[in-house]
Parts: structure tokens; sequence; C-alpha cells
């Protein structure tokens, strides 16, 4: 009997203490499920708000869109079936190996076991969504993807090397990204927060000129400047600034060039071309001089090929033999430059004067539809294939270059898979395209990155 009138009070009481209580015991209940919530999917994004974050901020110039962001973000955020070394050797990247059958017309991947996306959901072969031209996927299986190309093209294994996403920019990289925002098309800024360190957050910044960039690296925006041409800033140089420290860094994907027209009645003499080569400086202030059409590191570029060192007496031998210089000694040329190689447009200038050649500047702010010589630049390619820029039946082909040794050489290049028979292939192809120049290939250009020490 006393343990049921004790049975009753507690309840009593109880039943009072909620009355009374109840809207308190409410909230308390509401906030402690939104709590919950709020831990378990929105820690992602306050983490990084929290005052302990270390955020790495880069100024970068240029107007890029989300689908066609630079290299150097994009490998952050993700990788691709390959991968490729310092030497642009391919390497396994998502898929550990591979297979190449129907004589270079399938290749099979297979992917790494537990590979996840940033979200981590796990990477399945249906998740590769390259959509090659005249290529059919085909997915056998979750950890197998099949390609079948219509035409053998060697350089296959260097185009999976594109880093894979889905979802955007949801990819297979050490970090994710954090946010973005956008101007119209074009990103104006992208961070990325480390996978493995939260609390790191990288952000890039976009500037639409080398002056904008730099003057935001001044005024703080930015910590840190990267692939800046020349570090003078408002008449001074940034290496007289206090606390900045300035690393030279060589840009081996972009070759600056002279495009000779083959087609005009002048530089059609291939004597003349020649004469040109060897007129032109071994030094360039700008950037490393290179004399042939591949990057120094790529594995197929050889060393004891003909290099074009200034030697004025033999470029004067060549310009006396030439039909040209037969029919007029007076040689005019105009030279259209990009406003950012006038300076090296000058040195050619001067040096080619040397030998009686005048040349007429003229200043273009983009790649010009007629032209005598055109000083400009190009990527180099992760492959050596060339095929687009020289091939005679190439739109690219913007020296209207002619010759049907080089149209062979690049036509067997992208249809061998021997690397050591692509080798000699190339080698063939750069002696012979140096031997009747199209071009006169200047420098890699050098960059500078600025940050504050």
């Amino acid at each position: 009997m006393i343990f049921l009138k004790r049975k009753r009070l507690i309840f009593w009481l109880l039943r009072a203490y909620v009355k009374r209580w109840r809207r308190t015991i409410l909230a308390s209940f509401i906030i402690g499920i939104l709590g919950f919530f709020l831990l378990r999917y929105g820690l992602n994004y306050f983490i990084p708000l929290l005052p302990f974050t270390q955020e790495e901020k880069i100024g970068v110039e240029g107007a890029y869109t989300v689908s066609e962001l630079p290299s150097f973000i994009t490998s952050k955020i993700s990788t691709g079936l390959t991968t490729l070394d310092a030497n642009y050797n391919v390497k396994p990247g998502a898929a550990n190996k591979w297979e190449i059958k129907d004589d270079g017309k399938t290749y099979i991947f297979y992917l790494k076991d537990n590979v996840k996306f940033s979200d981590t959901t796990l990477l399945t072969s249906s998740d590769i969504n390259y959509n090659f031209i005249d290529v059919k996927a085909q997915t056998p299986n979750k950890n197998v993807i099949v390609f079948r190309l219509k035409n053998k093209y060697s350089p296959f294994l260097v185009t999976v090397s594109r880093p894979i996403f889905k979802n955007g920019l949801t990819g297979l990289g050490a970090y994710k990204v954090q946010s973005i925002s956008l101007n119209g098309n074009f990103v104006q800024s992208i961070s990325l927060r480390s996978l493995s360190q939260e609390k790191n957050i990288i952000s890039y910044y976009f500037y639409p000129t080398q002056d904008a960039l730099k003057s935001a690296f001044v005024l703080g925006e930015v910590d840190k400047a990267i692939g800046v041409n020349e570090t003078n800033f408002q008449d001074k140089n940034f290496g007289s600034f206090n606390n900045i420290k300035i690393d030279k860094n060589l840009n081996d994907r972009l070759l600056v060039t002279v495009f000779l027209n083959t087609k005009d009645k002048v530089l059609s003499d291939k004597r003349l071309r020649e004469a040109l080569s060897y007129a032109t400086p071994d030094v360039f202030s700008e950037g490393k001089r290179n004399y042939g059409p591949f990057s120094p590191n790529l594995w197929v570029n050889e060393t004891n090929l003909t290099n074009y060192n200034q030697d004025f007496e033999h470029a004067n031998l060549l310009l006396k033999e030439s039909d040209s210089y037969k029919s007029s000694k007076n040689i005019v040329l105009e030279l259209k430059t990009l406003q950012k190689y006038e300076d090296t447009a000058q040195k050619l200038q001067k040096e080619w004067g040397k030998i009686g050649i005048k040349i007429n500047i003229k200043s273009v702010e983009s790649f010009p539809t007629e032209f005598q010589m055109f000083l400009g630049d190009y990527s180099v390619s992760k492959d050596p294939d060339q095929y687009i820029l020289w091939h005679s039946e190439q739109s690219n082909n913007i020296s209207n270059y002619r010759n049907l040794r080089i149209d062979k050489l690049l036509e067997d290049g992208r249809q061998e898979l021997s690397v050591s028979e692509r080798k000699k292939i190339y080698a063939d192809f750069q002696k012979y395209l140096l031997d009747d120049p199209p071009a006169i290939f200047l420098y890699f250009p050098y960059q500078f990155t600025i940050s504050r020490k």
C-alpha cells in the first residue's frame, strides 16, 4: 500500500514538473535535434570558418570557366585514369593497370580498389564520363571500363590523364571544393579544403591582368601571386620590398615561337628561313632558350639534333644563296607580335638587322589571320604528337607548312604503340622539321611566384 502511494506521488510530481516546464523541455528537445543535425551535416562547412583555420590566398591571372580551370588547381581536386611524371611518362592513376588490344583500338582499364570521391562515395566505372569523340565506352563491371576507338591513337594513355569529376567538381584528389564564386560564366574565386587536414584551405583569386594581380598582392588581398611574367611594379622591383620572397620557375608548357608563313613569296625560300634561324640570339632574358618544338623535360626530346646556335657568318652565306636575296638585296619583313612579346620582337629586329634584313614590328592583341612572321606562343602537349600543328592538312597549321616526309612521320607517330619506336619517329620528326624550319623556336618563358616571407 505504501509502495502504491509513493508511486502515485512520483507520478503527480512528474506530471506537475512537466506541466510547469513543458515549453522548456520541448525547446530543449528541438534544440538538441537541431544541434545533432548541425554537427552531423554542418561541421564541414563551419570548420573552415573557425579562428584556427589556415587559409592560403593565391592570386592568378586569367579568365576561367568552371570547366576550364588551370591544371594546377584541377590536379589538387582530382586525378585521371593515368597520371604523368615530371618527364610526362604515363603512370597509374585511378586505374592500377590497363591492356591495349585490337592493334591499339581497344583500351581496357582496371580501377584501383577503394578509390573514393571527396564525398566519400566509391569510384566505379560508370562514374567515368570523358565523352570522347569517336570513342565508345563500355562498363562490363564496376571496376572495369573499356574504350573502343574508331582509329588507332597512341597518345590515348595521356588523354585519359585528364581529371575525373562527377556532379560538377567532386573529384578524387587530396582537396575538395569548399566554395566557388562566379561572375557570369567566369570564376572569381575558388576555395579548396584539404581532406586530410580540414583546417587547411587554399583559395585562388582570379585577376584580368598582370597589373591587377600585382596590385592585389601589394594591397594584401592575396598572400601569393603566381605566374607573374616580370617582377617590376610601378617603377619598383618586388625584390626591393621588405619581407618579399621571389621564386623563379620555368613554364615548360608554353613555347614562345616565331611562326613563318611558308607560302609567303619571300619566306617560302628555305635558305632565308635558315638564315633567320642562324641569326637568332642564343640567350633570352625572358626564358630558357629552346631550339626545337618539344619541352626539354619530355621523354622524347633529343639533345643531339641541329641547333641553330647564333652564327652570323653562316647566316650571311645562306642569305646570299637564297632566291629572295638574289632578286632583291633589300629584304623587308613584317613581324607581327603579341604585345607581351614586344621586347623579344625588338631584340630579333636588332639581331636580324645585322645580316641586312629589315624588320617592321606590328603589335597585335591576338593571333592574326594573315602574316609574314608572327611572334606568339603555343601550348606544348604532354605527348610528343604535334599532328595538328605541322601536318599539311590541319587548319591549325598556321605556317601553311607542307612537307610530305613530316606528314608521314606525324601520322606514324600517333599510331605507333611502342615507346622506343615512337622515340625514333619523333627524333626523325625533329631532325627534318629543323632542316626545313616552318618556325623559329625561341624559349620557354620564366615565371615568378611572389610571396610574403
